[in-house]
């Protein structure tokens, strides 16, 4: 009974550091850039795009070119946000030694 005892505490140990996790990954920002810092696209730690910023060149090009443009750096920004929210989760749950875990993202 006492190996069960310390499974279920070391999963509210867990339960608790991953309530602080996604505190973190909330609070998380991350850029995108494209076309030479032409474009860039910021989100936060749930995807939502914060800011866009175009540069004044930028709006000299066609219409579909700076959309292209758009998309990349979203696309870019989103990247970024997967590699810094799995390295958020590795911390927490890597002490668990939970195989196979992934956030959902």
């Amino acid at each position: 009974m006492k190996d069960f005892s310390k499974i279920l505490d070391k999963a509210k140990e867990l339960e608790a550091k991953m309530k602080e996790s996604q505190k973190k990954i909330k609070d998380i920002k991350v850029e995108g850039i494209s076309g030479s810092n032409s474009v860039k696209v910021t989100l936060d730690g749930e995807g939502e795009m914060q800011k866009i910023e175009l540069s004044d060149e930028i709006l000299k090009e066609e219409k579909t070119i700076i959309e292209d443009l758009i998309v990349a750096a979203h696309n870019n920004a989103k990247v970024e946000l997967k590699t810094k929210t799995a390295e958020e989760i590795s911390k927490t749950a890597g002490g668990f030694g939970i195989p196979g875990f992934k956030w959902p993202l």
